[in-house]
């Protein structure tokens, strides 16, 4: 069985250079993910790129599960809020899908998402706890996307489409390794779901 070590920073009182420290070993984590793959983000290489010591590293983070859950707790965090807070509740059906699916699109397809996703994907479990329980809440961030564009639970499996739709498209750019302009994609995708929704509410234009 994996162990995993506790970091040895204090978080009662975080002090901004520490702070500073960590999100730049996150991001530079996030980077190497995109950049070179899972299997390249080990604690050495990250260290040599983010100009750190393996020391630094253990101290913010304990090893290098713990900092590649804090990249999957960054991502996931990043999804959660977007969905959340997205501005959507007075506007038309139609404006209502498409701000969120581009509200959920620039989350998803972000480097944080992308790194968060292959951790879930490349670790398949083996991180522990943590990743089943970001899966949840991810799960929990679908039911939020459902919500947000119909309060009818009938209707909700439309959200699961969606939601598919876009990790299919964010999948193939992680396979290439390189951005796609998805946005005729993303526009038919709004229309199909339009469309079904529209199909119980005429008159919700």
């Amino acid at each position: 069985m994996t162990t995993s070590s506790t970091p040895t920073r204090s978080t009662s009182a975080p002090r901004k250079r520490g702070d500073d420290t960590r999100v730049k070993i996150i991001d530079e984590t996030v980077r190497c993910i995109v950049e070179e793959g899972y299997s390249a983000a080990t604690a050495k290489h990250v260290a040599e790129r983010a100009g750190v010591t393996w020391g630094v590293i253990q101290y913010h983070f304990g090893d290098r599960n713990g900092l590649l859950m804090a990249v999957v707790d960054d991502g996931v965090a990043k999804l959660v809020e977007s969905l959340s807070s997205a501005p959507v509740s007075d506007l038309p059906l139609q404006q209502r899908i498409e701000t969120v699916v581009d509200i959920a699109w620039n989350c998803y397809s972000s480097p944080t998402s992308l790194a968060a996703f292959e951790i879930l994907r490349a670790s398949r479990g083996s991180l522990g706890e943590s990743s089943r329980r970001h899966l949840l809440e991810m799960n929990d961030a679908i039911s939020g996307l459902g919500r947000l564009i119909s309060d009818d639970p009938a209707d909700h499996a439309v959200a699961e489409v969606i939601w598919a739709a876009l990790r299919g498209m964010v999948l193939v750019e992680m396979i290439i390794h390189g951005p796609i302009d998805w946005e005729r994609e993303r526009r038919t995708l709004v229309e199909m779901a339009n469309q079904y929704l529209q199909r119980n509410r005429p008159d919700d234009r």
